[in-house]
């Protein structure tokens, strides 16, 4: 009876880790065939695949038919996993009969609970090498180009490669426009032609690549060097429409709606209807206010869902926005440091320099925590990211990159236990972040500094400072008024 039962647990131990492994993994497998040499010594690979059967196929091979000609031809899956980020199906169509080829990518994993949109700055031409994951349902901007791809067929690119397809789409029907469209719309798109060709030369830099995905497949692959600005990844809650073009239940009707205005009374817990973002069910929002001494009153919010298990949350801060921004030193030197009370806005971007650490604005959203929960929650995540995902997550890095990413993760072990000094710096410019002091009130922290400091023109645009009107706004309203109706009739 030992055999069956043997077989019976190899077999529930399947999973979709066994279908989905790295890359890397991927190519070991097909290295041997594609050499010509059989994992028997032999030279026929063929024999050798059609021996292990199935379940040595690293390719799977479908008859399907050809749009072109109406013919059969053959659409290859590789399922594969992408370090950094989750499980793809890679595929491939090739026709015999016409010469027709196609391929496209999907994610072979869930509507993630949460959109995702990525910003990539670019400023040399090794940028060119990052690798881009464009899901069907992402849209593509590269905003200097003033350029933007609709959702459409998914790809799996580098920057380079998108951008080189793009102009080569416009290009294809450049002649047509010339002699069948109106001239501005031709000498409109040679221009976005001409300055897309000195952007792929490296005569245009800098410029920005966004990929805003509501599903949450796609993805922008960082690197560790980044500084802040650099690569910027931000999840956000998907609208009822968006949730509508991907098929998942809209929200229902007066679910987030509140009652009449209130005072909210500090310490109080209160409770809302809420909707949640990854199964679309009925959820339960909790939020308090809570007043921190010698800061401002902060609201935290947090969201469970009894029917998936989905949990986030979130603080809040509130009040005017400052005139200047605000930037927090903070020396690390003991366990008692680690201990400090630590507020990061979402607006906030944190620095380690000894740690070789950065994290961008918006990225870990607001977190109520201490020094050492901080840091603990930026490992975690950073790990499951580059370690932890897919099958085998990391097995396709370069051992250099594995070492050096080691080398990081050894580091911040060492910081959070206490036994390296290290500095924080938090640059919030809506001045809504906060450490707590080590000495009263009144003096002044030999450990920590705050310095305010002017926003950048970046700064003003993102947080939308530039559009926003508090004075004299009354005025302009009544001139546009004054002028609907002095025109004439007809105009």
């Amino acid at each position: 009876m030992s055999g069956p039962e043997d077989k019976v647990t190899t077999t529930t131990a399947a999973s979709s880790t066994d279908f989905f492994e790295s890359i890397g993994k991927k190519a070991d497998q097909l290295a041997p065939l594609t050499n010509g040499h059989g994992t028997n010594g032999t030279t026929n690979g063929s024999a050798t695949a059609e021996d292990d059967g199935d379940d040595g196929k690293v390719v799977e091979q479908i008859e399907s038919l050809c749009m072109n000609c109406h013919d059969n031809g053959y659409t290859r899956l590789l399922l594969t996993s992408i370090p950094y980020f989750r499980e793809v199906i890679l595929m491939s169509f090739q026709c015999d009969k016409c010469g027709f080829s196609n391929s496209e990518i999907q994610s072979a994993g869930e509507i993630q609970p949460k959109g995702a949109s990525y910003l990539l700055r670019l400023t040399e031409m090794v940028d060119f090498e990052r690798t881009v994951v464009k899901s069907d349902t992402a849209v593509v901007k590269f905003i200097e180009l003033d350029l933007e791809v609709p959702a459409g067929r998914g790809q799996l690119t580098n920057v380079e490669g998108l951008l080189s397809t793009i102009i080569d789409d416009l290009e294809i029907g450049q002649a047509a426009r010339r002699e069948q469209g109106p001239p501005e719309v031709y000498e409109k798109i040679a221009r976005i032609i001409e300055k897309g060709r000195a952007m792929l030369a490296g005569e245009d830099f800098p410029f920005r690549l966004s990929v805003d995905d509501p599903a949450g497949n796609s993805w922008i692959s960082p690197n560790m060097r980044d500084g802040i600005g650099k690569w910027e990844k931000r999840d956000y809650v998907r609208t009822p429409e968006q949730n509508e073009e991907l098929g998942l239940a809209a929200t229902e009707p007066g679910a987030t709606e509140g009652g009449p205005d209130e005072d909210i009374i500090p310490d109080q817990v209160y409770e809302f209807p809420a909707t949640c973002p990854g199964c679309m069910h009925p959820c339960t929002t909790r939020m308090t206010m809570v007043d921190i001494p010698h800061f401002k009153a902060v609201v935290l919010m947090s969201t469970s869902c009894s029917d998936c298990g989905y949990k986030s949350n979130d603080v809040k801060t509130g009040g005017e926005i400052p005139a200047l921004g605000q930037r927090i030193t903070l020396k690390v030197e003991s366990e008692e440091d680690l201990a400090r009370d630590i507020l990061k806005s979402e607006t906030c971007a944190l620095e380690c320099p000894e740690l070789n650490l950065q994290v961008n604005p918006g990225t870990l959203g607001g977190r109520f925590t201490t020094v050492e929960g901080l840091l603990t929650q930026i490992r975690d995540d950073l790990r499951s990211q580059i370690f932890e995902t897919g099958a085998g997550g990391g097995d396709s890095l370069a051992s250099g990159e594995r070492h050096t990413w080691n080398e990081f993760f050894d580091g911040l072990d060492v910081a959070i236990r206490g036994e390296k000094p290290f500095t924080i710096i938090l640059s919030d410019p809506l001045a809504s972040s906060y450490v707590q002091k080590a000495v009263d009130p009144d003096q002044d922290d030999p450990q920590m500094t705050v310095e305010d400091y002017t926003r950048t023109d970046e700064e003003e645009e993102d947080l939308g400072l530039k559009d926003m009107k508090t004075e004299g706004y009354e005025q302009d309203q009544a001139n546009g008024a004054i002028a609907v109706e002095s025109k004439p009739n007809g105009e």
